[in-house]
């Protein structure tokens, strides 16, 4: 199984805290949005990943199980 990031475009206000602390898949539009890469994660990534969703302030961001 893998996993992907997922953003919840509702729950989001543009902290941008995200894209500070996983740049690697995740960018801000111009209104400072998150738009996230909707690539399966690679076990190196999940790390990161965790740590995005776990410190996202609206809890915006959430991780997808994904069949492989």
């Amino acid at each position: 199984m893998k996993s992907r990031l997922r953003v919840n475009p509702i729950a989001c206000d543009g902290r941008g805290l995200c894209a500070e602390l996983f740049p690697e898949r995740v960018r801000l539009d111009d209104w400072g949005y998150p738009i996230v890469d909707g690539h399966p994660l690679s076990p190196e990534l999940m790390p990161l990943a965790l740590r995005a969703v776990a410190n996202c302030p609206k809890l915006a961001l959430s991780l997808d199980t994904i069949e492989s």
